[in-house]
């Protein structure tokens, strides 16, 4: 497989550590909505700024959109918004992605084989059943 695979992988791997860093190192005491509104007018300026650097027209791209880019944009702020949560009600770094992850992974699966007819194999079953395993071990104290 070409490097144009693996460095997606790359890019969300190194972004996820950072942000967990990031977002476990918020202040306690900030305000969080704040928090996500200013790191969502960096990142609308970052992105903007690439856009129009890879020269793209904002015009003729907006005709490409459709509803699923404001959705995301609300699910993004739920995603964010729970992480900063979960580090200030007490999730250890170490556990709180892999406990969440864990989760969405199992939910995915589900909504993989119900409404896009993805399959699954004996092999992928048994690592299911082992994550959830993984997910017991990994919360008892």
């Amino acid at each position: 497989m070409s490097l144009s695979y693996y460095l997606p992988l790359l890019m969300v791997v190194l972004a996820n550590v950072g942000y967990h860093n990031i977002a476990k190192n918020q202040p306690p005491n900030a305000n969080a909505f704040l928090t996500l509104a200013v790191a969502y007018t960096v990142s609308a300026i970052v992105t903007f700024g690439l856009f129009f650097i890879f020269k793209g027209n904002l015009r003729a791209e907006f005709t490409h959109l459709n509803w699923t880019s404001w959705a995301l944009g609300i699910v993004i702020v739920g995603v964010e918004l729970g992480y900063i949560l979960m580090y200030r009600a007490g999730w250890m770094i170490s556990t709180a992605a892999l406990v969440a992850n864990i989760v969405v992974a199992v939910l995915l699966l589900t909504l993989g084989l119900l409404f896009y007819k993805e399959t699954i194999t004996l092999t992928q079953s048994l690592g299911i059943l082992l994550c959830l395993a993984g997910l017991v071990l990994v919360n008892l104290k």
